[in-house]
Parts: C-alpha cells; sequence; structure tokens
C-alpha cells in the first residue's frame, strides 16, 4: 500500500493495519521528511489519544492530515507504532 499526497509517496509498505477503514502504516516505512509535528490531540474510547503530523510537500501544507496513537489502550495494541493518513491522502495499492 502507498500513502501518496501531493504527487509524493508519503509511506509505503506491505504490512499495513486496517482499523475503522483506515491503513495504519508502520511508522519506519513513512518518509520523516514530510512530516511536521502538530499540537492537534483527540481521544477515541477504545484507541485512546491520538497524535497528529501535518504534511508538507513542495511548499504545500497539509494540515493534521496524519495521525498515530503514541500509546495505544490494550484493544488497539495493533497500531502501536503505526501512522494513519486522510485528508486528501490516498491510499492505493
Amino acid at each position: 500500500m502507498k500513502a501518496i499526497w501531493n504527487g509524493e509517496t508519503i509511506a509505503e509498505s506491505d504490512d499495513t493495519v486496517v482499523v475503522e477503514n483506515n491503513h495504519y502504516f508502520p511508522k519506519d516505512s513513512v518518509k520523516a521528511k514530510f512530516l511536521v509535528d502538530s499540537e492537534t490531540h483527540t481521544t477515541c474510547p477504545w484507541k485512546g489519544l491520538a497524535s497528529y503530523y501535518s504534511l508538507t510537500v513542495e511548499g504545500k501544507t497539509n494540515p493534521d492530515a496524519a495521525w498515530y496513537y503514541p500509546e495505544p489502550k490494550p484493544a488497539a495494541s495493533q497500531i502501536q507504532n503505526r501512522v494513519a493518513f486522510w485528508k486528501g491522502v490516498q491510499i492505493v495499492e
């Protein structure tokens, strides 16, 4: 699977975990040069506290377009050290 935004492959892996129709990519498959830490956090009742990254590619920024759970609750342990995408990021095979 690939995560693509603004013409660049942000992440690529054959080992994604699908939770609630979102592909969670292994953290080491995500190109860190495109990630910018965000101050945004949200809470999921069963996954826990989510943190976000904005994407910056070719001078364009997609705010809070990636998220991850630094310490997921036990029910979501399969997404530990994984990143998911939304906000126009294409997920393709």
